[in-house]
């Protein structure tokens, strides 16, 4: 490769390494150029940041490279350091959006068919989260709510869209991305998987507005 693109890999390998990446790493990967372009490149690099502003340069840190921020950045970087961050979504909650993504519009007692349990508790932090939302209700005794996925869900899991899902196999209730297989498993009695079916379905009726 020209060295136009050696930095341009360069830099996305350094980009990505959460831990300072070594000389030597980089050049393993990049067999085109050796260590003494690699530091020309890496101070290229940094005068380009320099010269368009930019708020990080890349750093010899503990005998590697790595992108850090500048230190008049430190004020902003400390303060989103110390917010709190967001909790991580339980076993449980994370088997029950599953179920919900791939087999939406579905309802309360459908889940629990599938999870074997109550979903009340998961629905209500799945709501908070915003991850979830009800998008109708079912024509059937005791119009039950239906449940079906938020534009938050597919911000937070990094999908394009439903038709993003990772593909589902029998005897699974789904596996979202980062999900791994053990958390994705559903019990012994779980029904054949079907395909998400559309909100706009004729047996949905959207829910009125209350009070």
């Amino acid at each position: 490769m020209d060295e136009s693109q050696a930095k341009r890999v360069l830099e996305g390998l350094i980009f990505v390494s959460s831990q300072p990446i070594a000389l030597k790493r980089l050049q393993e990967v990049i067999q085109d150029a050796d260590h003494q372009t690699l530091r020309r490149l890496v101070e290229a690099l940094n005068g380009e940041y320099q010269e368009s502003g930019r708020a990080f340069r890349i750093q010899d840190v503990a005998g590697g490279y790595q992108l850090v921020t500048l230190p008049e950045i430190a004020p902003w970087v400390k303060r989103l350091l110390q917010m709190p961050r967001e909790s991580t979504l339980s076993k449980a909650a994370l088997e029950a959006l599953a179920i919900i993504a791939y087999r939406q519009p579905i309802t309360k007692a459908d889940i629990e068919v599938v999870r074997g349990v109550d979903a009340a508790a998961t629905l209500e932090t799945l709501l908070e989260r915003q991850f979830i939302r009800v998008v109708g209700r079912k024509d059937s005794p005791g119009r039950p709510l239906l449940y079906g996925t938020t534009q938050e869900f597919l911000r937070h899991f990094g999908l394009k869209g439903l038709e993003a899902l990772p593909p589902m196999s029998k005897g699974t209730a789904g596996a979202l991305p980062g999900m791994d297989s053990a958390e994705a498993s559903a019990p012994a009695d779980v029904r054949p998987i079907i395909p998400p079916r559309p909100l706009e379905e004729p047996a949905v009726h959207e829910a009125q507005p209350t009070g």
